[in-house]
C-alpha cells in the first residue's frame, strides 16, 4: 500500500514539471477573480476571510507557517502584522524563486499593490499605508523553504520551535498536490505535525475541482472535495472546526482555467 502511494505521489510531482508562476498568477489573481471593485469577486472574499479569522479570536504569536505558498503573497498579508516570524514554503523551486524575487528585489510577476491596499483598508488603515505593510511583510519573513506535505516531517528539522508553530495557513495546496483523498488526508495530518497544540489552522481550498491549469497546456489533477469531506478530514486530523465559510463561483468567475465550483475557508484549532 505504501509503495503504491509513493508511486502515485511521484506521478503527481511529475504533473508539476513546467509549472509557470507568471501564467498561474495571471489566470487566478487578476480580474475578474481579483476585482476589488466587486463584492462577489473571489480574491477580496479570501482576504476578508483571513482578516476576520485573525481578528475575531485575536490570533497572534511567534511563528506563522504558510504551507505551500505557491507564487502568492496575499495569504500572509494580514498575518504578517500578528506574528514575529513568517515562514513561506513551497515544493517547487520556481515558486520559491518568485517569492524571493519580491522579498529581495521587489520584483514579481504580479503587482501586489492593490492587494496590500485592500488589506490595509480591512484593518481600518488608509490604503496609502500599503508600503508600510509591504515593509512589514519583508521584515518578518525569515525563510522561504522547500516543503513536502507527503513526508511525515514536511519541513527540515530544527526550523520550528520544539512545540511547533502558533498558526498554519494553507491555500489551495493539499488538494492540488494529492493524487487521491487518502493522500490528501495523510498530507493534512503531516502538516498538522508542524502546529503546536492549541494552535490555529486557516485552510483555503477548492470545492468540486478536478483540474487546474498550471501553465498553457499544463493540466494538473486535483482531488475533488465537498463541504462534508472537509469537515470529516479536519476532525480526523485532530482539529476542532471553528468556522467553515463557502464561496460559490459566479458564472463569469469560471474562466476556463479550472472546473472549480466553490471555495471553502476553514478556521480550526488543534486539539
Amino acid at each position: 500500500m505504501e509503495k503504491e502511494l509513493l508511486k502515485t505521489v511521484a506521478a503527481m510531482e511529475g504533473c508539476y514539471q513546467g509549472f509557470n508562476p507568471a501564467a498561474y498568477l495571471q489566470y487566478n489573481y487578476t480580474a475578474p477573480r481579483a476585482d476589488f471593485e466587486r463584492r462577489d469577486s473571489i480574491v477580496p472574499w479570501k482576504l476578508s476571510c483571513l482578516h476576520r479569522a485573525l481578528t475575531e479570536d485575536d490570533i497572534r504569536g511567534d511563528v506563522l507557517v504558510d504551507v505551500g505558498s505557491g507564487p502568492t503573497l496575499y495569504q500572509v498579508m494580514s498575518g504578517c502584522e500578528r506574528f514575529n516570524r513568517v515562514i513561506l514554503s513551497d515544493f517547487l523551486e520556481v515558486n520559491r524563486k518568485e517569492l524571493q524575487s519580491w522579498l529581495q528585489e521587489g520584483k514579481s510577476s504580479l503587482d501586489w499593490t492593490t492587494y496590500f491596499k485592500y488589506v490595509c483598508e480591512l484593518e481600518g488603515r488608509s490604503s496609502s499605508a500599503w508600503t508600510n505593510k509591504a515593509e512589514r511583510l519583508r521584515a518578518v519573513v525569515s525563510d522561504v523553504l522547500p516543503i513536502d506535505v507527503h513526508q511525515s516531517c514536511p519541513l527540515s528539522k530544527g526550523i520550528l520551535p520544539p512545540s511547533g508553530a502558533d498558526c498554519l495557513v494553507s491555500s489551495f495546496c493539499l488538494e492540488s498536490v494529492s493524487p487521491d483523498l487518502t493522500s490528501f488526508n495523510i498530507a493534512l495530518s503531516n502538516i498538522s505535525s508542524l502546529l503546536r497544540k492549541g494552535g490555529y489552522l486557516l485552510l483555503i481550498g477548492a470545492l468540486g475541482e478536478s483540474f487546474y491549469m498550471g501553465a498553457p497546456g499544463l493540466c494538473i489533477p486535483v482531488v475533488p472535495l465537498d463541504e462534508a469531506q472537509v469537515c470529516v478530514s479536519l476532525r480526523a486530523s485532530g482539529y476542532e472546526l471553528l468556522q467553515l465559510s463557502i464561496y460559490r463561483l459566479p458564472t463569469d468567475m469560471k474562466v476556463g482555467v479550472d472546473d472549480v465550483t466553490g471555495v471553502f475557508f476553514a478556521k480550526a484549532k488543534k486539539c
